[in-house]
């Protein structure tokens, strides 16, 4: 019975069958670990995507709010906000057009700001809403343009040959008056003036500001421009006057670099007179020089009376007129009475690029042109920021009583005895 029974167990399960039912698992166990290994990395991808374009969706988001316009923005929550009643009401949904007139901000209360910005703001603050008016571009044509070079005005350098430096023409014209903007100067209001530094650095910015800006701002080139024919060219066209920006040793020499061809407290008066020629002869047809070279200023060299007291006599037996960029310092002069023709900027506009800090200090330049009878700022370069809050400031200039006037118009001039009528230059 017990052979019986081991002969059973035997037939019932044999060895060979379990081993083989085994060999059967293993395969379907390996697929099965295939399949869900697959299914993970599928769902770790879909996960992957899912979060990838929520990111990219957040960062349309914030590109769309940076980029669309305050107004059109506004107009597009309130339609939002009124839809349901609109659709619960049965009309038909409006939203706001493309080319609709932007809708009024709503204004919210502010706390009181400081003396300085209160005297700001009552010198007719600058905003979109209150200076509406005709931009540049519907500028009247029939403004006068600026003389191209006048041979006569010009002599050789006895330094570099083939080059030409400015000179007063022998019926006594000179260079600050020929080339000057024109101004009417029955207008006797209040005159601000407004140099505009840094232009032929970079070809573009400077043909934007030419387009974009008055005939009334004036320009101060650079001499380290590359090829400024066409620059100057379509700057007589639009009339607008410029001069030469001298490179002087600014604040923070050497860091502060201003070239291989700038005036230094170092040099010698005769090799620094020679680098004043080579600015001289780099263009003509300009009506005087600037110490401010983009945002450096001279300030060192200014300083240094025995080394600048030269120049400006220099640049007043060339009938040119200078205009110094540091502001609030004590006034330059010559050694001579005839280096007159000599005027410092009141304010930097730019400073700080900011739109609030350029709208505040043209506010302030205001201020200072009512207290004083005139005003003269100066901005360092012609960034698109600067260009388009000068040009939205000077818009509606007229209206709040004040004349804007080239440079040349607020530089106090000498008396040249024999001279033709000071076009562009206040008696």
């Amino acid at each position: 019975m017990a052979a019986d029974m081991a002969g059973h167990s035997a037939l019932d399960f044999p060895p060979e069958s379990v081993s083989g039912q085994a060999g059967k698992e293993r395969p379907r166990r390996r697929r099965l670990g295939g399949v869900i290994m697959a299914l993970r990395r599928l769902l770790l991808r879909l996960l992957y995507l899912f979060w990838g374009c929520i990111a990219v969706g957040g960062l349309t988001g914030v590109v769309v709010l940076e980029l669309l316009p305050a107004g059109r923005l506004n107009g597009l929550v309130a339609g939002l906000a009124a839809e349901p009643a609109t659709l619960a009401a049965g009309a038909t949904p409006s939203w706001p057009s493309p080319t609709a007139p932007k809708p009024a901000e709503p204004v919210s209360a502010k706390p009181e700001p400081p003396p300085v910005q209160r005297a700001m703001a009552a010198a007719a603050p600058i905003s979109p809403a209150t200076t509406e008016g005709p931009r540049p571009s519907q500028r009247a044509t029939d403004s006068k343009s600026i003389l191209p070079p006048d041979p006569s005005l010009l002599e050789p350098s006895d330094l570099t040959p083939g080059e030409r430096l400015p000179r007063i023409a022998a019926d006594n014209r000179a260079p600050m008056r020929a080339y000057a903007a024109p101004f009417n100067t029955a207008d006797l209001r209040p005159r601000v003036a407004i140099l505009l530094a840094g232009i032929g650095m970079n070809e573009a910015d400077s043909l934007a500001a030419s387009a974009i800006l008055p005939p009334q701002i004036s320009f101060a080139v650079s001499p380290y421009a590359h090829r400024p024919e066409k620059l100057l060219s379509e700057f007589r066209t639009r009339g607008h006057e410029f001069l030469v920006s001298v490179p002087m040793e600014p604040q923070g020499y050497p860091l502060n670099d201003p070239g291989n061809h700038a005036l230094l407290t170092s040099a010698s008066l005769a090799s620094n007179l020679q680098q004043l020629q080579w600015s001289l002869t780099r263009f003509a047809g300009y009506v005087g020089v600037t110490g401010a070279l983009g945002s450096m200023r001279g300030e060192r060299f200014a300083a240094a009376s025995d080394q600048m007291a030269p120049v400006l006599d220099m640049l007043a037996d060339r009938g040119l007129l200078y205009i110094d960029p540091r502001s609030n310092m004590p006034r330059l002069s010559g050694s001579t009475p005839q280096s007159g023709a000599l005027r410092a900027v009141d304010l930097v506009l730019d400073d700080a690029a900011g739109k609030s800090e350029i709208d505040a200090r043209l506010a302030w330049l205001e201020i200072v042109a009512k207290d004083r009878g005139s005003a003269l700022g100066l901005a360092g370069r012609p960034s698109p920021v600067t260009v388009d809050r000068i040009a939205t400031w000077a818009a509606n200039l007229s209206s709040r009583g004040l004349s804007l006037a080239p440079a040349s118009v607020v530089v106090q001039m000498p008396v040249v005895s024999a001279a033709p009528p000071r076009t562009g230059f206040s008696p």
